[in-house]
């Protein structure tokens, strides 16, 4: 096995991490995660700690929040859904872990308030008929050294190269859903992952490739020595190190700078 980089640390200390999806899901900022305009239309509700946080946006098409699942990692999830009628079901979700770094979620959630904005203010429909093409989300992984098998039925596995992270693809051939991809991705043991993240038929395609832009990121993450998954410790590198914490590692104020990736739509 290799060495514990942290062994000589104390638990409290923080540090600055890579790879992203073994750096355990960080602080909780419900403003962070979800860089929504709340000052102006959004709304926010946030009842209690333990009841989580639910987000919407003014047409109430949008929803997003963290809440109770006794099922999950933490027995909390997030959970993002859009409603082409904003009182029907629907239409596409994302789901994933509460110890899925928050990093990633953020940057997903930019990329949602993007499609929003950019639909708001023209005749495009990005949230509800993407225009991004399924390679451009998983094209950056091989580039990457991903592995890459694929099966008869379509489904197609992308490997990380130290095996600890992974995304699969399945394209849903049901008449009604037009061929749309629908994708999961981990991060940790493959029989036992430290988290997950699914996107169902007929997500964004660009929702999905802002999520591994933001895997894929060279950009370590802050985390304090006693939050970083302890069974793939060996495998994380430390990129920076700071002062010892007296306190609880603070939120995050703003999530990190998100790469650059364009879209074809």
């Amino acid at each position: 096995m290799l060495p514990d980089p942290f062994e000589d640390l104390d638990r409290d200390q923080t540090v600055r991490v890579l790879p992203r999806h073994l750096a355990g899901p960080g602080s909780v900022d419900f403003r962070a995660i979800w860089p929504f305009p709340f000052d102006d239309d959004w709304s926010l509700h946030q009842p209690s700690k333990e009841e989580g946080a639910v987000a919407c946006s003014p047409c109430l098409r949008l929803r997003t929040g963290y809440v109770p699942d006794p099922n999950r990692r933490g027995h909390m999830q997030w959970i993002t859904a859009a409603h082409r009628d904003p009182f029907g079901p629907a239409t596409w979700q994302i789901t994933s872990d509460a110890t899925t770094p928050v990093e990633l979620l953020g940057d997903v959630h930019s990329e949602l308030l993007d499609l929003y904005l950019e639909d708001r203010h023209s005749d495009k429909d990005h949230l509800f008929q993407s225009q991004t093409s399924a390679q451009e989300a998983y094209v950056p992984l091989l580039a990457h050294g991903w592995r890459h098998t694929i099966k008869t039925d379509g489904t197609q596995t992308f490997l990380a190269p130290d095996a600890l992270s992974g995304m699969q693809h399945q394209y849903d051939r049901t008449p009604s859903s037009d061929l749309a991809p629908s994708w999961r991705i981990w991060g940790g043991q493959p029989a036992n992952p430290d988290w997950r993240v699914q996107f169902s038929p007929s997500t964004p395609v660009a929702l999905v490739a802002a999520f591994t832009a933001s895997l894929l990121s060279t950009e370590p993450l802050e985390r304090t020595v006693k939050d970083i998954p302890f069974f793939t410790r060996h495998h994380v590198s430390i990129a920076t190190t700071t002062a010892k914490q007296n306190k609880p590692f603070p939120p995050v104020a703003t999530p990190p700078p998100r790469p650059a990736m364009s879209r074809t739509r």
